[in-house]
């Protein structure tokens, strides 16, 4: 079966909302709203963690090839659509089915929300999506994830001192430990910053200040940091 079989369903139902973020009443196959440039609801797990020599990293992952928006690109920890009628709680097992761990809802932290518009038009995609953002905290081994290759090329594990300075341009790339999702084999890496989904680069550098300033216990987060809108076809961040 090929990656675009198995990354996801073009017919599972998603929720409209309209530009405020509230549902319309209509729901709508997934392949139906990209097609068609709806707002629609998404969740967004950025997991950070510190290792054993006291060095903060932040995870990525490597979009599936066979995905429908952004294959083969770098992107948040875990990303996901809610499916209609699904509520947050319901809507964690996304975290399950790209990267293997049920997510403590204790530890999540909330960043507020996002509102982003992505457009491919080789692909017909505008995707228009009003994300939770979380932050969690999980120091585990990178090889206690289980990436499902039917979502993930690779899982990374990226120490933020070296993406603070290859977002900043400092650097031209920084170096990653990856996780490879079909064969769970691990290896040394090296990412820049055309590796990452482009709507998402700005976005990552805020995250990944954030993600420092929370394993170092100072307050992480202000209201600001993500309260504008991408205009369409923009390549900036909200």
């Amino acid at each position: 079966m090929a990656p675009s079989d198995l990354a996801q369903d073009p017919n599972e139902p998603f929720d409209v909302l309209d530009e405020a973020g509230a549902p319309t009443g209509e729901v709508k196959a997934r392949h139906a709203v990209h097609r068609d440039g709806d707002w629609h609801r998404a969740l967004h797990i950025w997991i950070v963690g510190v290792d054993a020599p006291g060095e903060a990293f932040l995870l990525l992952q490597r979009r599936g090839l066979g995905k429908d928006t952004h294959p083969g690109l770098l992107d948040v920890s875990v990303g996901g659509h809610y499916r209609a009628g699904e509520s947050f709680a319901e809507a964690l097992r996304e975290a399950e089915e790209e990267i293997g761990i049920a997510p403590d809802t204790a530890r999540l932290q909330s960043l507020g929300r996002r509102r982003v518009t992505n457009i491919d038009p080789p692909r017909g995609v505008t995707d228009r999506e009003i994300q939770d953002v979380y932050l969690l905290r999980d120091d585990r081994a990178l090889t206690d994830y289980a990436p499902n290759p039917a979502e993930l090329a690779a899982l990374l594990r990226v120490p933020i001192v070296g993406l603070v300075a290859m977002l900043d341009g400092v650097v031209p790339a920084a170096g990653a430990t990856s996780l490879d999702a079909p064969t769970r084999s691990v290896s040394e890496v090296t990412i820049g910053a055309g590796d990452i989904v482009v709507t998402a680069t700005p976005y990552l550098a805020r995250v990944a200040v954030v993600a420092g300033r929370s394993v170092r216990g100072e307050r992480p987060f202000t209201g600001e940091m993500w309260s504008r809108t991408i205009p369409d076809g923009s390549p900036g961040d909200p």
